[in-house]
């Protein structure tokens, strides 16, 4: 008796493995993270659909329920591939990639995860200037979906909910500016498009939107377990503020 799935996946990861083969992460709606082995996975003729990013039809199976199985996969959008025409949207699509690897529990699903997740690799076609607030404001999704959710609902101080414009680093709740007057270089700038979808952003609000969710995601999800930030996050930081 086997056990099977098959499901629209986007590929985290893909590491070597034994003769020419691959261990292959993806990320699906109904399963999380999973892991497969794709026999052949770093052969000339499949490289390139193992590339992280890109989404595909994948196909699980295997004899015992907790075995690692093998994976196969046909292309659906090629992400990967059209992010490496601008290297800002390849710095996205690879920290996304490598978040959702290091944070999210293997074979335990996040459907708002996967789908948010497939909106930014979607938006990437655009460039990056339109996929970078959904992919912040996926990394806060995240963060809520871990236990560690940042509350912009209204002033912790006051619990105004007009002109918010600052994070406490300690607590994550929001502060109105009045309520901030004073202490601002010990708060963490609120980015206009967090709270509003439709707000307008640029290089500094993606920089201020990247420092605030990083810094609970260094805090509480990597500094918290003993792991460091991955580096292609760091990458993407350095890129946004270069």
């Amino acid at each position: 008796m086997t056990t099977a799935w098959e499901a629209p996946a986007i590929i985290l990861s893909a590491r070597p493995f034994g003769e020419g083969g691959a261990v292959v992460h993806v990320i699906t709606r109904d399963h999380g993270r999973h892991a497969g082995l794709v026999r052949g996975g770093t052969s000339r003729a499949q490289s390139a659909l193992w590339q992280s990013g890109n989404m595909i039809e994948a196909r699980w199976v295997a004899r015992l329920a907790d075995q690692l199985g093998n994976l196969t996969g046909e292309l659906v959008h090629p992400a990967a591939a059209l992010a490496m025409e601008e290297p800002l949207a390849l710095a996205l699509l690879s920290s996304a990639c490598a978040i959702a690897e290091a944070t999210l529990p293997e074979r335990e699903p996040h459907p708002v995860l996967f789908e948010g997740l497939v909106r930014i690799v979607s938006r990437l076609v655009y460039g990056a200037a339109h996929a970078m607030p959904d992919y912040i404001r996926w990394e806060a999704m995240l963060l809520a979906e871990l236990g560690f959710g940042i509350d912009l609902a209204a002033c912790a101080v006051t619990g105004a909910v007009e002109d918010l414009a600052y994070v406490s680093p300690k607590s994550g709740r929001a502060v109105s500016r009045d309520a901030a007057a004073g202490w601002e270089d010990r708060l963490l700038p609120l980015a206009a498009f967090l709270r509003d979808d439709s707000a307008a952003s640029g290089a500094e609000d993606w920089s201020a939107g990247l420092r605030l969710t990083g810094h609970f995601l260094e805090r509480d999800v990597f500094h918290g377990h003993h792991r460091a930030v991955p580096d292609a996050r760091l990458r993407l930081v350095d890129r946004v503020m270069g």
